[in-house]
């Protein structure tokens, strides 16, 4: 059997169409393959500049300065990075910066590594003791609306919103030895 593909209308693919309607202009991320099609999409794309972090809360403040620049970014991550952003997230709530993330979530269905669990199990809680809106992907079909509503909510309404892609939608991880 042929390694499968995934289709143009995948999830992911609706994640950067969206985006792009959106009028994002800067995509900052940690790489995660969870976010990696949306990653090389931005990449491949002459009108998004695409910022690799070395911390998620360095993407904060790039959300942040990008708005105060006249642009709309959005700040990819996993759900370990939204404990790097925690003291960050005052940023958002001092200034009033509208704020966009998009999360893949590890630590829930079916994971593998137990250092994962802990973030993973308190980051909604997190952002929403930051005052962060918090919407949960948890199937394909959800993905679309909840992005769309997401940049809404964020560039329009001026709130902070993280979308939450659970662990279900991404898929099960696997450790993979190297020989």
């Amino acid at each position: 059997m042929s390694n499968h593909t995934e289709p143009d209308d995948s999830w992911q693919e609706k994640i950067f169409s969206i985006l792009k309607q959106g009028d994002v202009r800067q995509i900052a991320y940690v790489p995660d393959a969870g976010h990696a099609h949306v990653i090389r999409r931005a990449q491949a794309d002459p009108d998004i500049r695409e910022v690799v972090l070395t911390t998620e809360e360095e993407g904060v403040a790039l959300t942040s300065g990008a708005w105060l620049g006249g642009q709309r970014a959005v700040l990819l991550m996993q759900s370990s990075g939204v404990g790097n952003c925690v003291n960050m997230f005052s940023l958002l709530q001092s200034c009033r910066f509208p704020f966009l993330t998009l999360v893949t979530m590890r630590g829930e269905y079916a994971e593998f590594n137990p250092w994962q669990c802990p973030m993973g199990q308190s980051a909604q809680a997190a952002m929403e003791l930051m005052g962060i809106t918090v919407l949960r992907a948890s199937t394909p079909e959800d993905v679309p609306e909840l992005v769309a509503a997401g940049i809404d909510a964020a560039f329009e309404g001026g709130q902070q919103v993280a979308v939450l892609l659970s662990q279900r939608l991404i898929g099960r991880k696997k450790w993979e030895s190297k020989k």
